[in-house]
């Protein structure tokens, strides 16, 4: 079997993060989706639970932190294509979130990155799995 990954996110709106990410291709398992938290289906074996701020907080013994201010982390996910990459950066815009760096090609590896609603950053990679060791 395997391992799933289920990255958990604080969200300021719900509906406008269901929103996004709607208007970026995801899909929601409405199982798992309430008032509090949606379940946002990246891949077979890949899920982001978007938890109201409110709803966050009881999971964590510490403050959240602002996105918009610190960086807590970088969600990469791969594409299949250099045009792929740069589709989903562009679908990120126009739905209203905001780029945080410029496109950055290496050749064997081509990625960009956004900013969704609340600050959180995502990286989307294209790597040429068949050019072999780039060291």
């Amino acid at each position: 079997m395997a391992t799933k990954i289920f990255v958990n996110l604080p969200v300021k709106d719900l509906d406008k993060s269901i929103v996004f990410f709607t208007k970026l291709g995801y899909s929601f398992n409405p199982q798992f989706t309430n008032e509090k938290a949606t379940c946002m289906i990246i891949g077979e074996d890949i899920f982001v639970m978007l938890l109201v701020e409110e709803f966050f907080k009881t999971f964590v013994p510490n403050e959240i932190a602002d996105a918009t201010k610190s960086t807590e982390s970088i969600i990469c996910l791969s594409a299949e294509s250099r045009e792929k990459v740069d589709e989903l950066v562009r679908k990120a815009i126009e739905a209203g979130g905001k780029t945080y760096n410029e496109a950055q090609d290496h050749g064997f590896m081509y990625g960009h990155g956004y900013q969704d609603l609340d600050g959180h950053l995502w990286e989307v990679m294209w790597m040429d799995q068949g050019s072999g060791s780039q060291n």
